[in-house]
């Protein structure tokens, strides 16, 4: 796609949107202009994105842009040409980032392929091991990089993200960047505005589209033989598929379509999959096998093909004269599985004008529902349909009917509650305050009791501790004031001038909830977990986050607060 200045003028609000979150949640006080704040936020979304991180403070914490730091923390340390380092110790990745924020708009500007040669002073110490003339934040990231890249036992992936928001790619990278990676043994992907405006999606506006199918390839559906609203499964041509998930309004509603290059060229309307819980995926691998049986087989895509699911708000079905066909009008409604075969179905589209022929000749399986959005069985069906594929458990979850109900609850307090990637709220919604689904997760587990399984891993959470803290045990009626103390300990961090380690925090809330219950200054609670944690004996040698995440931890933690304070006779 081309990006306008209009793309450029979204992304700003976007990034000035994120800016307001770091400001908020950390008290920056310092005067900044327009565009530095929008670079700053420019780094925070992008980061979400790219490494599916919503938590504000690991956001944070893989910042070591030296501009970043001195606004954050009045630190000077030379990044040496990266931004950002990134560890996703699940997936074993690890994600680099050069970023370059650009003030106005050029649509005949292209990234310049010195901005990834600029980070050839941090690689060249990866590299050589060498830390000696780093300081600060990057010297503590540089040394856990080697750590990670120096065990035998673990396999690791290396990217750099040469990140912009110019308005053209770097023109033949592949043949400037091989030396690049065959010498520091890392890949280096790059991204600019028309990669940033596929997955910089707004809540959607209501999509229409209108199909026509033949008499014998579709079947109505409905739970009761009284019910007058239908569901229908179809069998749509791909080339249908192409039109009405069309970024062309008319198009979607326009059935006889004379001009075929109009096809040929239509671009996806991205927040048509807005509620697909696989989000928007950067550059992603298209699945093979779909892409092989367009071209090799395209007669035998429906055979192979799992299929695609909609959701919409209504539809109208009508049977047409003569022939008997049926015309379906289908309202307001989105792709919630099978978003990658819509996608690789308008890649396909896109590489050459050859390949709409045999988008003809395929066909999908198409199903077609509508629901009462109030009653949240939208949620139910998007959640239940995805479930039968890998999908991380956090993604589904953010489909539930409580999740919802949870944003909505917080929204009325000015707090926005993020359940996607990328998403900044209602465009009229003034927030205070943003916290991820994944941190509030960790919130209610510290204060229901378990600080120490909050950090350990993400995926308990939201499978094997989901139910006990987001159905069992939640109040949500005291949801606003669990995150605004969160916030507030936040606060006290930055004005004791201390670095917010997140389970350090989480055991704060737990105290300051659970043990003391807001009757002693977090000031001494912050004193007293750290006198704690430098005295905690282990049997073998381990990092604090390590200590903070045993059982035990927390149970002589809490005797040393109930004897220390006399709270048996509170």
């Amino acid at each position: 796609m081309t990006p306008t200045i209009r793309d450029f003028k979204i992304l700003n609000k976007r990034c000035e949107k994120y800016y307001d979150f770091l400001a908020s949640s950390f008290g920056i006080s310092v005067n900044l202009s327009d565009v530095e704040k929008r670079r700053l936020g420019f780094y925070l979304f992008i980061i979400e994105f790219l490494c599916d991180e919503q938590d504000l403070e690991r956001q944070v914490d893989s910042i070591i842009d030296t501009n970043f730091n001195k606004v954050l923390n009045n630190t000077t340390d030379d990044d040496f040409g990266i931004d950002a380092i990134y560890i996703d110790e699940e997936e074993k990745e690890i994600k680099l980032f050069n970023f370059k924020f650009r003030e106005s708009f050029n649509q005949d500007k292209t990234q310049d392929l010195n901005d990834a040669f600029t980070s050839s002073k941090f690689l060249n110490a990866l590299s050589s091991g060498n830390v000696s003339t780093i300081t600060g934040k990057p010297k503590g990231k540089l040394e856990l990089l080697l750590k990670i890249i120096n065990d035998p036992t673990d396999d690791w992936d290396m990217t750099l993200y040469q990140v912009s928001n110019e308005a053209k790619p770097v023109l033949d990278e592949k043949k400037h960047l091989d030396d690049f990676r065959v010498k520091y043994g890392i890949e280096v992907k790059n991204v600019s505005l028309p990669d940033i405006c596929k997955f910089m999606s707004i809540r959607p506006k209501d999509l229409d589209a209108t199909i026509i199918l033949a008499k014998d390839s579709f079947m109505s559906y409905s739970e009761h033989s009284i019910e007058t609203s239908k569901s229908y499964i179809a069998r749509v041509k791909c080339s249908e598929i192409i039109r009405m998930t069309s970024s062309c309004e008319l198009l979607r509603n326009e059935t006889a379509i004379e001009d075929v290059d109009r096809l040929i060229n239509a671009e996806i309307d991205y927040s048509v999959l807005y509620d697909n819980v696989r989000g928007f995926v950067l550059k992603s691998k298209y699945n093979g096998n779909i892409l092989k049986t367009l071209e090799e087989q395209p007669k035998k895509f429906f055979k192979y093909n799992n299929g695609i699911t909609l959701v919409c708000k209504a539809v109208n079905a009508k049977v047409l004269p003569i022939n008997g066909n049926m015309k379906i009008e289908i309202k307001g409604f989105q792709v919630l599985n099978g978003g990658q075969t819509v996608r690789t179905i308008h890649n396909f589209n896109s590489k050459s004008k050859e390949n709409f022929s045999k988008l003809i000749e395929s066909e999908v399986l198409v199903r077609i529902f509508m629901s009462d959005s109030e009653d949240g069985e939208i949620n139910k069906i998007a959640e239940y349909t995805n479930s039968q594929n890998a999908i991380k458990p956090w993604d589904l979850k953010s489909l539930s009917s409580e999740q919802i109900e949870l944003e909505k609850y917080l929204d009325a307090h000015d707090i926005f509650y993020s359940r996607k990637s990328g998403d900044t709220g209602l465009e009229s919604g003034d927030y205070k305050y943003k916290i991820s689904m994944e941190k509030f997760g960790q919130i209610l587990m510290a204060v229901q009791g378990y600080p120490e399984k909050g950090i350990n891993s993400k995926k308990n959470i939201f499978e094997k501790h989901y139910d006990e803290i987001f159905i069992d045990n939640l109040k949500i009626e005291e949801s606003h004031l669990l995150i605004l103390r969160y916030f507030k300990i936040l606060a006290i961090y930055k004005e004791l001038g201390r670095r917010i380690n997140n389970i350090e925090v989480l055991y704060v809330l737990y105290i300051d909830q659970n043990v003391i219950r807001e009757m002693i200054d977090v000031k001494l609670i912050i004193d007293e977990i750290n006198n704690f944690i430098s005295t905690y004996q282990t049997d073998e040698e381990m990092s604090n986050v390590r200590k903070m995440g045993q059982t035990r931890f927390r149970t002589e933690l809490t005797k040393l607060f109930v004897s220390k304070f006399d709270l048996h006779s509170m």
